[in-house]
């Protein structure tokens, strides 16, 4: 029923209580039908050409009165789909508001409509007074009866399309209240309209074939016919099929969401407990895009491993620890001097290509990049994550560094890099809102001290002897450049540099 509503909604949209009014039609003929037949068969009477012609004439009076085409709040999303200058929250307000007052006069107008047309079809048939008081009772208790199983299902699924087209990806239909009954209740109601519609129509057979005289063996022929040609389309179909649509709809969203993609809403289309339901799934989704966001957000301007682990342990991801590690500085020579005769974009470009080469070099070697520091960056290798050969890792990513910078720039780069390792405190310092993550130490100190030296030395990469024996395995080519007073350091301190040719680094084990 899903594809005939949307296709008579795009072929027919200004004009869509129209087709509602032609859908009604065929549903009240079969309906019409079945009470007439029995009528006449219950009164012995041949008169069925004379009964179906009360059935027609009377047919487009029923849809009438249940659907009033082209009036009421229905006009107003027929104006909309005109392209007519009504907001589309007024318009998505509307088809609640006909919905909800179609049901009521449904119910009640097609218990009177077709208890008279009962009426009209007995005096064709010749009963009598008595006779036809008890036809309209009849009449009443099935147009009643078939209205509670389909009436609000067959509504909802009516004005489905028409609330997708006018809501769209939007969630202008989220915040709308909520009617009552609730869904589980009409689910209910429409359970027990098809009992008691299943029930009458089997106590009308019985007494069609009591009166007929006819062979108990008819019975289930005819109940089986019955069963198959209408209880199956007009409670399975008209009115159990639509309604579980908006489950359908949330089965898909939840495969979808698991999937990773937050891209598509649940369309919002009931003003029952379902609608809620999609609703708050919305807000979930959305909930989620947005934290899928600031995941991505918060991996770019802090470190992979710093985020993955904060995100995983919560607050406590950081308290002070005493770590060993090895730190590493960068920076980049006379930048100020080129900062001074290029533009700021230039000057940040310039930084920026660095980087693109300083990072990965750091975290493929298992790395943190802890802080960027004007042109150049500190990186921590054995904090927040533990690295068995941390020293190692750290000259590793050093000689990457040096040698990429060396093909991208062409010499028209120079950096100075000093490593350094031993203990320090790692965690989360800061206040007032605003944290990070840091290493604190004397080790962090010196590898700052021993890369300014790299300036009085001329080494691209200067190790000092306690990187040196923290490695797995000593490096060949290390060139000793001998004691140097660091500032705020009382001993001096021994650096080794290196002839790159000659580094041989034992590859770490992952």
């Amino acid at each position: 029923m899903d594809r005939i509503w949307q296709w008579a909604w795009d072929r027919h949209a200004p004009r869509y209580s129209w087709a509602l009014f032609a859908a009604t039609c065929t549903i009240v003929l079969s309906v019409l039908l079945v009470c007439a037949c029995v009528v006449v068969a219950f009164e012995g009477s041949t008169n069925y050409v004379e009964a179906a012609v009360v059935i027609v004439v009377a047919m487009p009076v029923v849809a009438f009165i249940n659907v009033l085409p082209g009036r009421g709040s229905i006009r107003l999303v027929e104006q909309w789909a005109a392209g007519q200058d009504i907001e589309p929250m007024t318009a998505l307000q509307a088809t609640y508001t006909w919905a909800r007052r179609t049901v009521l006069r449904a119910v009640a107008g097609t218990g009177v409509s077709v208890g008279a047309t009962a009426v009209a079809v007995g005096a064709v048939a010749g009963a009598g007074a008595p006779r036809l008081a008890q036809y309209a009772l009849l009449g009443a208790a099935v147009g009643i009866g078939v209205q509670l199983v389909g009436v609000r299902s067959f509504l909802e699924g009516a004005m489905r399309p028409v609330r997708m087209a006018i809501a769209g990806g939007s969630g202008i239909g989220d915040s709308l209240p909520r009617a009552r009954p609730t869904f589980s209740s009409w689910s209910n109601v429409a359970m027990l309209g098809a009992v008691f519609g299943n029930a009458m129509s089997g106590a009308m057979l019985g007494a069609v074939l009591m009166r007929g005289g006819g062979e108990p063996v008819i019975a289930v022929a005819i109940g089986a016919a019955m069963t198959v040609g209408y209880a199956v389309p007009l409670n399975v179909g008209a009115a159990f099929s639509q309604s579980f649509l908006p489950v359908r709809d949330l089965a898909r969203g939840t495969e979808r969401v698991a999937a990773g993609d937050y891209s598509q809403r649940l369309p919002v289309v009931q003003d029952d407990d379902l609608g809620a339901l999609a609703a708050s799934f919305n807000r979930m989704q959305e909930g989620l895009a947005e934290r899928q966001r600031l995941q991505v957000a918060f991996g770019t301007y802090v470190d992979p491993a710093l985020s993955a682990r904060l995100l995983a342990q919560g607050d406590d991801a950081f308290t002070g620890e005493r770590r060993d590690v090895s730190v590493m500085f960068l920076d980049i020579r006379d930048f100020t001097a080129f900062a001074e005769v290029n533009t700021a974009e230039d000057t940040v470009a310039r930084l920026n290509a660095l980087f693109e080469i300083v990072v990965p070099a750091v975290v493929d070697a298992g790395g943190h990049i802890n802080k960027f520091l004007g042109d150049g960056t500190m990186a921590v290798f054995g904090a927040p994550n533990e690295v068995a050969d941390h020293a190692g890792a750290a000259l590793s990513a050093a000689l990457v560094i040096e040698r990429l910078v060396e093909e991208r720039f062409d010499g028209r780069m120079r950096i100075g890099i000093g490593i350094n390792s031993g203990p320090v405190i790692a965690g989360t310092i800061g206040g007032g809102g605003h944290l990070e993550f840091a290493v604190i130490g004397d080790t962090t100190n010196v590898a700052s001290r021993v890369e300014q030296l790299t300036k009085t030395t001329g080494d691209t990469v200067l190790l000092t002897q306690q990187c040196v024996d923290a490695m797995a395995t000593r490096p060949s080519g290390l060139i000793d450049r001998g004691f140097h007073a660091l500032k705020g350091k009382s001993a001096p301190t021994q650096v080794f540099g290196l002839e790159a040719a000659q580094v041989r680094v034992r590859q770490r084990s992952t």
